[in-house]
């Protein structure tokens, strides 16, 4: 199967493309707090979980996001659609990680630091795209506990591949970003949106998928959920947190 039209299928149940409840969600886009008539970009947007409700609480702010998947962006423009946003937020097919249209008010990136080589890759593009004075909104992952050889094959990384939960705040300050309002996604986050990853993508393969499709997205839930209870469950952890630019 295609991998993006796998993930859509898979986000349909948890459309955050992270371990965040809509009420953690909601919280941390309070904190952002964007300038009442300012820009925001969102890279690696997805369908638009995060963006959308951002520019819809706030009748004065434009967005834009920017995703590589097709199905995604198509999700991302429903979801506009049905929050009467479209004339105010855009969806751009592009690499987050070459794509420039000058200086945002607020930049969002939440467990997309892959598309830019890690943390530090990402935290020095989110600073390029941001005015001065302007804050980020930036989720990604670090290791709460161990990590076990279990966990390390579970999650396809090498053992210096992510930091602890110090070395990344430690990353954040290299990057002349202030951590200011943060969340720590909870073991009851993680395992809703685990289930319903695999979850969605099962039922999917069971009630709609063409039989050419149905062994293959069944064999990918079941892939995903081993490395996920038999791997990383309990070391892996998610942070999200409101970044301040220190020098602006």
């Amino acid at each position: 199967m295609d991998r993006a039209r796998l993930s859509a299928i898979a986000h349909r149940w948890h459309p955050v493309a992270a371990p965040v409840s809509g009420e953690g969600l909601h919280r941390l886009l309070d904190r952002l707090d964007p300038p009442p008539q300012g820009r925001v970009l969102d890279l690696g947007c997805g369908s638009g979980a995060w963006l959308v409700p951002l520019v819809a609480a706030h009748p004065g702010l434009t967005g834009v996001g920017v995703d590589t998947s097709g199905p995604a962006l198509d999700a991302a423009r429903d979801r506009a659609a049905m929050a009467g946003v479209l004339g105010r937020v855009e969806f751009v097919a592009a690499d987050a990680a070459t794509w420039r249209a000058g200086r945002f008010d607020a930049v969002v990136c939440v467990g997309a630091t892959h598309v830019f080589g890690g943390p530090a890759g990402t935290l020095a593009a989110l600073r390029g795209h941001l005015r001065p004075g302007g804050r980020v909104l930036f989720g990604d992952g670090f290791w709460e506990a161990g990590p076990s050889p279990a966990a390390l094959a579970g999650l396809g990384a090498g053992p210096g591949e992510l930091p602890d939960l110090p070395g990344l705040l430690a990353e954040l300050g290299r990057a002349g970003l202030e951590p200011g309002y943060g969340h720590l996604s909870t073991r009851a986050e993680w395992d809703e949106y685990e289930w319903c990853w695999t979850g969605a993508l099962t039922e999917w393969a069971l009630t709609e998928a063409p039989d050419a499709d149905r062994e293959a997205a069944l064999e990918a839930a079941r892939a995903h959920r081993r490395q996920w209870l038999e791997g990383y469950r309990g070391e892996l952890g998610f942070l999200t947190v409101v970044l301040h630019d220190r020098d602006g």
